[in-house]
């Protein structure tokens, strides 16, 4: 109960039920019957931002229609960009820059401390401006002058709003946001703009998908430059430089959005490109190929490959597997070794089969060296990443059941044991190994300094997140736990 009925609870006061949130987030809504319709400051600046747009958008397709190619070019920064429509709901971080920003006469490098109107927004004002509302022409004007960032999403309530920080300046903002907030979580990072109007925050413009945690490390790097730019003037960084150094922000944007669209990339633990090379080889004995190409088997003996061998009633070898294999791993130190390839002989044939470019020519040395002369290559086919995910997809019922045996097996306690052990290594072994993306320091060496902490706070919160996305535990990844609780975080 309220201490002082008579005094005026604000929206933005704590709420007085000692939930801790504030007013507005909390007993407000139950106080008014239909949350919908309410009278309140986001309803009125969202309609308000609704009709301005659709006016903007009239005029803007009436004089400037033919723009829209240069503007989706210089949104881009290249000439020749991928068309709109290959990036979903592009249009909602794109169209705002065409109707507030976009001046092909502007250029590139400036040293303004404010942001102008661009060519269609300055053309609305001088015929139309006049004829807008005080919340329309203040809305209108903060889309002109406001600074676009990268906001990182520090707590989210889900149908009302959330709690940015701004990743390059610093300072955080409540944001009333009802429909996006929905699909956020913390350590999203959002490309867009803040409207801060008096009774109300909200995003005016905003990048239609956020970016992943991950990306922070890029964002770190690019604050570090650019407050070695104004460290040369003696001043820390400021909203100022958000508007001098926007086109560098934009094309960080533009960088992660063409990333999140590109195919992947795979990689081998030895860091060379995934490409499956099968290599065939005719032989004249078995026999003579397995005593020969036995030694590649890394830590297994000539008895046990025997085991797996097929052997004829005469005491002949008919085939027999052997699994190429080296000690150590270049990726994951924990690991005792790393398989390369696998070798199959069977009669008169000798199949090789291995995932890099590199891999494929040494297999093949070692092969013709081993068998001297016994061993002609007759073939060597690829497949590229894109085929063996078609190949995967396509796998026939029965490997699709054993992979369901599979699965079975490793939800019980005895395989869960082996992955949690696997998972303690790997958390270990991770703090000490040294991560390109930390500029090759270890993680140790990190969180000596701000920027390095930061950055291993999102790469621990990413990996935090794709084990909640995965919900199988034999996918995860180690022990993030673990890994904080070593580094001191």
């Amino acid at each position: 109960m309220r201490a002082h009925p008579s005094e005026k609870l604000g929206r933005n006061d704590l709420c007085p039920c000692g939930s801790g949130k504030k007013y507005k987030r909390c007993c407000l809504r139950g106080e008014q019957p239909d949350a919908s319709i309410e009278d309140t400051p986001w309803r009125r600046q969202h309609e308000a931002s609704q009709r301005l747009n659709s006016e903007l958008m009239r005029f803007a397709k009436s004089r400037f229609a033919d723009a829209l190619p240069q503007a989706w070019e210089d949104f881009n920064r290249e000439s020749f960009p991928e068309p709109l429509d290959k990036f979903p709901n592009e249009e909602q971080i794109f169209m705002p820059y065409l109707l507030f920003d976009w001046d092909p006469e502007r250029p590139v490098r400036t040293r303004r401390k404010r942001r102008y109107p661009g060519v269609v927004a300055r053309a609305f004002l001088e015929e139309r401006g006049k004829r807008l509302g005080n919340l329309d022409l203040a809305i209108l004007c903060l889309s002109i002058v406001t600074p676009i960032s990268f906001y990182e999403v520090l707590r989210c309530e889900p149908g009302a709003g959330m709690t940015v920080r701004d990743v390059l300046i610093g300072g955080e903002t409540e944001v009333e946001e009802h429909s996006g907030s929905r699909l956020m979580h913390a350590g999203d990072i959002l490309y867009g703009q803040l409207c801060r109007l008096p009774d109300v925050t909200v995003l005016s413009r905003l990048a239609p998908t956020p970016l992943r945690p991950s990306r922070k490390a890029e964002l770190v790097r690019l604050r570090a430059w650019m407050r070695d730019k104004v460290a040369k003037r003696g001043r820390e960084l400021a909203e100022e430089d958000l508007i001098r150094y926007e086109e560098r922000i934009r094309t960080e944007y533009l960088n992660a959005r063409d990333a999140a669209h590109a195919a992947p990339v795979l990689c081998n633990t030895d860091g060379e490109l995934l490409l499956l090379h099968t290599l065939r080889f005719r032989i004249g004995s078995a026999q003579v190929a397995f005593d020969a190409l036995t030694p590649l088997a890394w830590g297994q003996t000539r008895e046990e490959l025997l085991t797996e061998a097929e052997i004829d009633a005469d005491g002949a070898m008919r085939s027999a597997a052997i699994d190429w294999r080296k000690p150590g791993n270049a990726m994951h130190k924990s690991w005792d070794n790393t398989i390369l390839g696998h070798l199959k002989i069977e009669g008169n044939s000798l199949t090789a089969e291995v995932n890099s470019v590199n891999r494929a020519q040494k297999i093949r040395q070692e092969i013709e060296k081993r068998m001297r002369g016994m061993a002609v290559h007759r073939s060597t086919t690829t497949l590229s990443q894109q085929e063996m995910l078609r190949k995967a997809r396509s796998q026939p019922a029965d490997r699709r059941d054993r992979d369901d045996e599979m699965q079975r097996w490793s939800a019980g306690p005895e395989a869960q044991q082996i992955v949690n052990e696997m998972l303690a290594a790997q958390a270990v072994e991770w703090v000490d190994t040294k991560i390109p993306v930390l500029g090759g320091r270890t993680p140790h060496e990190a969180v000596a300094n701000s920027d390095g902490r930061e950055i291993v706070e999102s790469l621990l919160l990413e990996w935090e997140r794709r084990n909640q996305d995965s919900g199988d535990p034999t996918l995860q990844s180690f022990d993030v736990g673990e890994v904080r609780k070593r580094l001191g975080l």
